[in-house]
């Protein structure tokens, strides 16, 4: 059997106005069977910091994005790697070749090792011949493939003793859950006392409740105040309004009047619906009958259609815009967010990690796999049946757990997909103890690091959790 491959290479860069130099690998992992089988190709890349005395402990940051099926290359080029895409203008980005990166001063290297994790099926991990789809493509499996990986990094790296975080992305964010739940092991998890234990997990576009708990309205409850700082960013909120008022005027509308009103049904007086409507009005500038044809439960879909008269607003980033024109109404594809800034993410990486980091495969990078992959995802019922679970209930067992465990979630303004009121109700309704959780919000979208301010604030805060 081939060995694994192995692509290494010496840098130096500037981060956080500290220069200091790295070894960034590209490393194949080969996951086995009990019975010693081969099941999968595994594909990490790591940034280790080389120029510190002997004997130091540095924290590791271990890091994926979510899909399920997606690779890591969103973290990878947005905020995390020594280098990163150039969208001078990020909520028009450049959506044709050539595309180009840049120096990332951002990225947390200054103060973490970090290592990116490709699950089988995305980026250039594979499933091999004595493999099989249901061993990886499902929420358990998935996690425990992710616990397999991170220890046998641990063990061949020797940082054993090294504080270790999560960061997570989107459906990521139910993999680090669940992971951390893991890690320390026990009989009714790995069948053995791993006593492994995470210093921090770092939640950011959180999707860890699937499970719709809360009850139909909770949704429009917690889209609100999502919907008002987008409205206000397209100049439809009041006069004078900010990102941050309008989260605040939203949250407490939403916490009082509209939650009586959404409670009280068809007995709601004519007089007060009225009054609601036009609140609503105010907060999503939307027109009243819009909200009226929607008994007064606007969708985060609705309001991206409704909001700009013959423009759609972006659900994984309500910043950009599309004429509703020629849509194919592919979810994804044409959400103007994602059909818009992929191309640019995808092109720049594949030229960094072949002339910056010298990978040579033959597997292409697979940035998101819908079909193979999300489409046959098993969330405990089997492939492909959505019945969804809160795993943010995994989180809450392993902070019981390890009592100086510490969360950080970031949540984007303008995230119509896991926006930041559901990331609030979530953490609040989970029992997650709160003294050890922050919460950080930023003008942003599902990638809250999108544009150099969200960046900038988002490593500030980054660095302080990881500096705790």
């Amino acid at each position: 059997m081939p060995s694994p491959r192995v692509f290494s290479s010496e840098h130096s860069g500037t981060f956080n106005g500290r220069k200091l130099r790295y070894t960034a690998t590209v490393a194949e992992t080969i996951l086995t069977d009990p019975a010693g089988q081969r099941t999968a190709s595994v594909f990490t890349t790591s940034y280790i910091r080389t120029d510190v005395p002997k004997g130091t402990v540095r924290p590791v940051v271990f890091v994926f994005n979510g899909g399920p099926g997606s690779a890591s290359l969103w973290l990878h080029m947005g905020f995390v790697g020594p280098k990163r895409v150039d969208f001078a203008d990020p909520v028009h980005p450049p959506t044709t070749p050539p595309f180009h990166t840049v120096d990332n001063p951002d990225s947390p290297l200054d103060v973490a090792d970090i290592v990116l994790i490709d699950p089988p099926g995305t980026g250039y991990s594979r499933i091999l011949p004595g493999g099989k789809p249901e061993q990886f493509y499902g929420t358990a499996q998935d996690a425990q493939m992710t616990v397999d990986v991170i220890e046998r990094w641990t063990r061949e790296h020797d940082r054993w003793n090294a504080p270790k975080y999560l960061m997570s992305e989107s459906y990521g964010t139910i993999r680090a859950a669940v992971v951390a739940r893991l890690l320390a092991g026990g009989p009714m998890a790995t069948g053995t006392m791993d006593g492994m234990t995470l210093n921090g997990v770092i939640l950011l576009g959180q999707s860890m409740d699937m499970s719709g708990s809360g009850g139909d309205d909770a949704r429009y409850l917690t889209a609100l105040p999502t919907l008002a700082a987008t409205a206000c960013y397209h100049h439809k909120g009041p006069a004078g309004c900010t990102a941050e008022s309008q989260v605040a005027a939203a949250k407490a509308f939403a916490a009082d009047r509209y939650l009586k009103a959404l409670y009280a049904g068809n007995a709601l007086p004519e007089a007060e619906r009225e009054a609601v409507t036009a609140e609503l009005s105010t907060l999503t500038g939307l027109p009243p009958a819009v909200i009226k044809a929607n008994d007064l439960r606007v969708s985060t879909g609705v309001f991206a259609h409704e909001l700009l008269e013959g423009q759609e607003v972006g659900a994984y980033d309500g910043r950009y815009t599309l004429p509703l024109a020629g849509s194919a109404k592919d979810p994804v594809a044409d959400d103007p967010a994602m059909g818009q800034y992929v191309p640019g993410f995808v092109g720049a990486f594949n030229d960094y990690i072949r002339h910056d980091l010298n990978v040579t495969v033959p597997e292409a990078y697979e940035a998101i796999s819908f079909r193979a992959v999300n489409g046959r995802w098993d969330y405990g019922q089997g492939p492909g049946v959505p019945i969804y679970s809160n795993y943010a209930k995994d989180l809450a067992t392993a902070m019981r757990r390890n009592p100086r465990l510490r969360v950080m979630v970031g949540a984007g303004y303008y995230d119509l997909v896991t926006t930041l009121g559901s990331a609030a109700y979530t953490i609040a309704h989970a029992g997650i103890p709160q003294e050890r959780t922050e919460t950080h919000l930023y003008p942003s979208g599902h990638m809250p690091y999108l544009g150099n301010e969200a960046r900038t604030a988002l490593a500030r805060d980054v660095r302080t959790f990881l500096s705790q």
